[in-house]
């Protein structure tokens, strides 16, 4: 198992990310998260579309809340585009989250289970059990394309970057 201790901070602080380190070129691995329903969602079920995976500690905190709102906006304004938010948060309060945001252009999962989306890209902070903040963007035919694993997980990711390169691909 990859561990990497000089690549984010959390307030300040140094934290050490779990899994595999993902870079652009690299096949997209596959992972199993869980639906706002428990149902177990793969990357298989975002088809042949073009994915943009916004990664977030806790729906609960105010970065996190902004960059799932920014990206149900920016969902209407892109095509063959499926954009997923994972974070750790049971599926229980993303989906009571869901609701009172009216979120319902992206699809929000959670990895609360196994781990198995931070491990395999990488955003696992072991000291807290939470997915680091980032940013993949995989192509239609899963290869990955962009990468950001946010230097600070308290600031925002380069949102314009990500849709830069989503709309690309499109």
């Amino acid at each position: 198992m990859d561990k990497r201790t000089d690549l984010v901070t959390m307030g300040g602080n140094p934290v050490t990310l779990l899994g595999n380190e993902v870079k652009p070129g690299d096949r997209a691995p596959d992972f199993t998260v869980l639906t706002g329903d428990l149902q177990p969602y793969s990357l298989k079920d975002a088809g042949s579309k073009i994915k943009i995976i916004s990664v977030v500690p806790s729906l609960d905190t105010g970065v996190c809340e902004m960059q799932t709102l920014r990206f149900n906006n920016e969902a209407l304004k892109l095509k063959d585009t499926v954009i997923l938010t994972i974070s750790v948060d049971l599926p229980f309060a993303q989906k009571r989250f869901c609701e009172a945001h009216s979120v319902e252009n992206v699809v929000v999962l959670s990895d609360h289970r196994d781990l198995s989306f931070g491990m395999n890209y990488g955003f696992v902070m072991e000291e807290h059990r939470l997915l680091s903040r980032g940013i993949v963007v995989v192509d239609q035919d899963n290869i990955i394309r962009y990468v950001e694993y946010v230097k600070e997980v308290g600031q925002h990711p380069d949102y314009g970057k990500a849709l830069e390169e989503a709309a690309r691909l499109a």
